[in-house]
């Protein structure tokens, strides 16, 4: 997908990609700092609220844009599945789970990505739709699956360990990473869809309001107090809100249009390391052995993966995920 009318400079691609590595690698970091003392569907209500209106004022004015009624439904859709289901459950999580581990978890979305096409494949039986895994891919896919399973499997069937990981907040993240992979695909096989930056405008505002009702079903506004809020979960959210969102997804989008998919899709492996590191530094979160050697089992399976889808779908375009991020929720 790389634009050969439009050459940039080796300084800008150097530039964007330093912004989807390290921006999108410490959101996890901010993300635990930002629900310490601000109720996690309500912060991302709050953030994307603010990040939906930025960005689409911005191509209200400039682009002039003016999307259907079809296409606010249809990424009204994927906002739900986008902002609740993937970035409001990592939120939600990480109140419990370490940002180094969450991180290592969600890093498994290209496997469920690859596992929800091969079921759209069967559903649809057609060529439009869906795809079928490589051999190649297979091997991804047991490394990614074994080493989430060393990961986090010994904590959950112990009860938590000295990780503190339960079989609820766990079962969050997969559960994140399944709806964020889903609304993806729905992303992916819309039939009228909007331009990239408008469809991420929409399911941002969109998902506001689904992530402000289900703060309401949780009770978090009965008990939320801004003057409890520190300095450092304020930042944060900022953070999230204008770097987060805006920076590292326009870099996204730009080397979407300038790079090879292959090379973008690079952020799913690389994504995980800086958040460890971030979170080691940061926090003191603790890094394990085991955890270093799941880990390399999860990176290298992405790896395979990523490098493997792109061999077989190197001819279509490839489909620009929205506001948070990509193939893995967070950001």
């Amino acid at each position: 997908m790389s634009d050969s009318h439009a050459p940039v400079s080796r300084a800008a691609l150097i530039t964007a990609f330093a912004a989807i590595y390290i921006v999108w690698g410490s959101t996890y970091l901010a993300i635990r700092v930002a629900v310490e003392t601000i109720p996690p569907f309500l912060m991302g209500a709050a953030r994307f609220l603010v990040s939906g209106i930025l960005l689409y004022g911005f191509l209200w004015f400039t682009k002039r844009i003016r999307p259907t009624a079809r296409q606010w439904l249809d990424n009204s859709i994927v906002g739900f599945f986008l902002m609740l289901g993937g970035n409001g459950l990592v939120c939600w999580a990480e109140q419990k789970v370490p940002s180094s581990m969450a991180t290592l978890m969600v890093s498994i979305g290209p496997v469920v990505v690859v596992l929800l096409d091969w079921a759209v494949l069967a559903i649809w039986k057609d060529t439009k739709r869906g795809a079928c895994p490589t051999l190649l891919t297979f091997i991804g896919l047991l490394l990614g699956i074994g080493g989430l399973g060393l990961l986090v499997g010994p904590d959950v069937l112990h009860g938590g360990g000295t990780t503190g990981l339960d079989f609820i907040h766990v079962g969050a993240l997969v559960l994140a990473c399944t709806l964020w992979s889903t609304g993806s695909l729905v992303s992916r096989y819309a039939k009228n869809p909007a331009e990239p930056f408008t469809a991420s405008a929409i399911q941002m505002l969109t998902g506001s309001v689904w992530l402000f009702a289900m703060s309401l079903l949780m009770g978090e506004t009965s008990h939320f107090e801004f003057a409890a809020v520190t300095a450092r979960s304020f930042w944060s959210w900022t953070y999230l809100t204008t770097v987060g969102s805006l920076v590292g997804f326009t870099a996204f989008i730009w080397l979407m249009k300038h790079s090879t998919p292959a090379r973008v899709y690079t952020y799913t492996y690389v994504n995980p390391i800086v958040a460890v590191f971030l979170g080691w530094l940061i926090l003191s979160e603790p890094i394990g052995s085991r955890m270093l050697l799941a880990s390399t089992v999860i990176v290298a399976g992405v790896a395979i993966i990523t490098a493997s889808k792109t061999k077989k779908t190197a001819a279509p375009a490839a489909p620009l995920p929205s506001a948070s991020s990509g193939a893995q929720p967070a950001k």
